[in-house]
Order: C-alpha cells, then sequence, then structure tokens
C-alpha cells in the first residue's frame, strides 16, 4: 500500500513539473472573486458576457449554463427573455414524430455554435474547440491561465522554434506553444455600451470574470455560508469550552 502510495505522489510530481515546463508561468491577477470574502465583480461580469456573445461564442459553447442564471449577475427577467428568444432551440418530437427549431426561452440552456464534434473540427482544423462553461476550474490556475492565453498572443516567438502553417504561438498553451486559434481579442473588437475602453487587457479582464461566475454561479451563496457556519462553530466552541471548565469545577 506504502509502494502503491509513493508512486502516486511520484506520477503527480512529475504531471505537475510536466505541465510548469509546457507554459510559461501564469501572469497572476488580483481577482474580486478570490478569497473567503470574494466576490462577483457584477459589471465587469456582464461586459465578459458582451465578450462571450460577440467574439467566444462563435467557436466556444456554454453548454451547462441556462439562461435564467444570467439573473445572477444582473441582467433583468426581460432581458433575458428577448435573449434566450435570439436563439433556435431543437425540441420535439411533435405530433408527427419530427424534431423542430423553436425560439430559446429562459430555461433552455446556451445552444452550442456547431452540431456536432465532427462538425466542429471541419470548421478549425481538425481542433475541437473546448465548452467554456467550466473552463475555469477545469485548468490549473484557471482564471490567471484563461487571463495569460488571451493577452499572450503578442509574446515572440522564440529562436529556432517554427511555427506550422494554420497554428499559432502563445507560451501560456498548456499542451505546448502552439495552438489553432488565433488572437480571439484586439483593441476595440467590441463596443462596451458602459463606454469602457475595450482594450485586449480590459475584455480579457472582463471575460474571465464572466466565465468565473458561470463556472460556479453559487460561489457567493457558498463562501457566505461558510462564513456563516465557520462563526457558529467559533461560538460553540466558546460554549463548550465555558461548559467543560464548570463541570470539571465542580468534581475537582
Amino acid at each position: 500500500m506504502k509502494k502503491l502510495t509513493f508512486a502516486l505522489l511520484a506520477l503527480t510530481m512529475l504531471h505537475t513539473q510536466a505541465i510548469a515546463s509546457e507554459s510559461k508561468h501564469h501572469k497572476q491577477i488580483n481577482w474580486p472573486f478570490d478569497g473567503a470574502l470574494g466576490k462577483v465583480e457584477r459589471q465587469s461580469a456582464q461586459r465578459g458576457f458582451q465578450v462571450y456573445k460577440e467574439v467566444c461564442a462563435a467557436c466556444h459553447g456554454l453548454n451547462r449554463v441556462a439562461f435564467r442564471t444570467l439573473s445572477g449577475i444582473g441582467f433583468s427577467e426581460a432581458e433575458i427573455k428577448a435573449l434566450s428568444a435570439e436563439y433556435q432551440v431543437q425540441d420535439g418530437p411533435n405530433d408527427e414524430g419530427e424534431m423542430f427549431k423553436r425560439p430559446g426561452k429562459p430555461s433552455d440552456k446556451f445552444v452550442p455554435p456547431f452540431a456536432n464534434d465532427n462538425a466542429a473540427q471541419a470548421a478549425n482544423g481538425g481542433a475541437i474547440p473546448p465548452d467554456l462553461s467550466l473552463i475555469i476550474k477545469s485548468r490549473h490556475d484557471g482564471a490567471n491561465y484563461l487571463y495569460s492565453l488571451m493577452t499572450g498572443y503578442d509574446e515572440p516567438v522564440p529562436a529556432g522554434e517554427e511555427v506550422p502553417d494554420g497554428m499559432y504561438y502563445n507560451p501560456y498553451f498548456i499542451n505546448g506553444h502552439l495552438l489553432r486559434m488565433p488572437a480571439p481579442l484586439t483593441a476595440g473588437r467590441v463596443t462596451y455600451m458602459d463606454g469602457t475602453e475595450a482594450s485586449v487587457d480590459q475584455m480579457a479582464y472582463d471575460v474571465v470574470n464572466f466565465l468565473q461566475w458561470a463556472a460556479e454561479p453559487e460561489m457567493e451563496e457558498r463562501k457566505h455560508m461558510g462564513i456563516k457556519v465557520m462563526i457558529f462553530l467559533f461560538i460553540m466552541t466558546g460554549l463548550l469550552w465555558i461548559a467543560k471548565k464548570r463541570v470539571w469545577k465542580k468534581l475537582h
């Protein structure tokens, strides 16, 4: 059993070292959602949703996110209804046994950009763009990794490293430094409705805030509950300590 444990630890260390050697150390950002008191920066998350919708949604889905959950970052019921109706959702079968398309409803989840993986591969040079619903949680140091990746395309290609046609160099890419996705963000790519300047850094920051919320929409509730539980345990510990002292005092 001990040998198996040591072997698993060794494999974990080797895997971690391999990941570290493959990609450049991530840029470290002070995110509003970090820490026990972290919270969703809703205005930034709304801008991030705009970036996702206008830039990322052409290739990347949000298959696990329902339209109605957008209320968590400040969208009104009317806005969610209007947004969901822009999508065509496959439903059925109808009375004739056929599938059909209908306008989306708030209870529906985001419609994927491709019908299946084969269609995604055909449209992206053989690569399947990952779904972004849980991308922040599925990558090591997810928020900083994604921010670094989106802002890392301007890094110079090291001498001696060749970039094949159809590939792009990014030192932060987790599986080597070459990927098929071109730089998704360029300055002014979107026009923010609140007037914020749409620099590459700003758009990357905003879309990471949105994707963090998408991956963990219950984060604030969970953290608030955790603080309440810790306060309760602290008070109970004090009361039990007092009770213990009084009980043992009488016995002595």
